[in-house]
């Protein structure tokens, strides 16, 4: 189960969509009121709103006056549900919500606890989405009967938290739980979309994603530019930042993860000689074994050569370092560097003179292989700086989007 909520300043707008009076709702005649609090019986709209203003206009005046709460629980725990069940779920929702207090690193309060108990509110239960998900949503007057405000800091916190303990009460799989066990299947499915694209394409991409069932959420600069996405799938949604390996499913790098699916082997690499993976007798080259099998916090690279693949599981945070001194977007040759860099680093390759130094004019490394004090981000970055003396780092001439 997942909720929302936020204090908002067009009350009256948000009570007719919610009652269904509003002309954006295509199916106003599957929309249920399931109660009130502290309101005349069968009020319309603009009858709750108006009594809102009432308690409003006793007490101070306030911006934000209302609050809009929408509480969705899967369809499989409320497929039974008469109006008792929803009326019930509601006031175990609003008791959550209002137990919670926030409070900041020095211990002092940040957001005290909440009345929605002792506020006038209307809550209306909608079927008329896709697949007759059912969902409440409710209308919450900001200021209670006795004039104190319903704090809203933090108040998505307090709604997301408020559903998560109700859900547990009652048994249900909370909307976290879900996220985790669908995160896998969500990442198959959005590298088979790219595996299969003979060409890349934002809209086939995302095309693709919808018929898989999903709904994609687009985030858009001011110039109409893809900032990034969010896929959502019944009550689990995913930001794509959260996706992939090494945030590879990211807006800014969708592109590059095409590329690399669809890589073939380049002239840079096929004249790198790669020695056929040794064995641990073999003193001077045992880290080449130790990258061949998964580790914790790994992610898979695969070098090619003469036809051939190799794959090897070298740690995140390297993949990401390489990405970052080689970013595709402004580099033409980015992958066959990436390649060398990734080579040097697990050994493959004896190293190039590389300058250690901070400054110009250094002293140089003559080591084959890694120092042993070097940690895993300095000797990646000791290897960009041999791939680059090598191999130059071509810009591009133009971005592409």
């Amino acid at each position: 189960m997942i909720a929302k909520a936020k204090a908002i300043s067009h009350g009256i707008n948000d009570i007719r969509y919610i009652t269904g009076e509003s002309a954006k709702k295509k199916h106003p005649e599957k929309i249920y009121r399931i109660l009130d609090n502290i309101l005349p019986s069968h009020l319309d709209a603009m009858g709750i709103w108006n009594s809102m203003q009432l308690t409003l206009s006793r007490f101070k005046p306030i911006k934000n006056s209302v609050i809009r709460i929408e509480l969705s629980p899967s369809v499989e725990h409320t497929r039974f549900f008469d109006i008792e069940d929803w009326q019930k779920l509601w006031q175990d929702f609003v008791a959550e919500f209002n137990k919670q207090v926030f409070t900041g690193k020095d211990g002092k309060v940040r957001s005290s606890q909440t009345n929605l108990a002792n506020s006038k509110y209307s809550v209306w239960l909608h079927k008329e989405s896709a697949g007759e998900v059912p969902h409440l949503h409710a209308a919450v007057c900001r200021l209670d009967e006795d004039g104190n405000i319903n704090n809203d800091h933090n108040i998505h916190l307090r709604a997301q938290r408020a559903a998560e303990r109700v859900a547990k009460k009652r048994g249900w799989t909370t909307a976290a739980e879900v996220r985790i066990a669908n995160i896998h299947q969500v990442n198959r499915d959005c590298m088979s979309i790219l595996k299969a694209m003979p060409k890349w394409s934002w809209e086939n991409y995302k095309a693709a994603l919808i018929q898989k069932g999903y709904t994609v959420h687009e985030r858009l600069d001011k110039k109409g530019v893809i900032r990034g996405y969010v896929i959502r799938k019944g009550n689990a949604k995913y930001k794509a930042s959260k996706l992939g390996v090494a945030r590879n499913l990211m807006a800014s790098k969708l592109e590059h993860t095409w590329q690399k699916l669809h890589h073939q082997p380049n002239v840079a690499m096929n004249n790198i000689q790669l020695p056929a993976l040794p064995t641990l007798a073999d003193k001077s080259a045992r880290s080449v074994e130790y990258y061949t099998g998964y580790r914790p916090d790994t992610v898979s690279y695969t070098l090619t050569h003469s036809g051939q693949e190799q794959r090897f599981y070298i740690p995140e945070k390297v993949l990401e370092c390489f990405n970052e001194e080689f970013d595709y977007r402004d580099t033409e040759n980015n992958q066959e560097l990436t390649d060398m860099a990734v080579a040097l680093f697990i050994g493959l390759l004896e190293t190039p003179n590389v300058a250690t130094g901070g400054g110009g004019g250094g002293s140089q490394s003559d080591l084959p292989w890694r120092d042993k004090d070097e940690d895993d981000l300095q000797w990646a970055r000791r290897c960009t700086r041999a791939a680059t003396r090598t191999l130059g780092k071509k810009p591009k001439t133009g971005l592409k989007r």
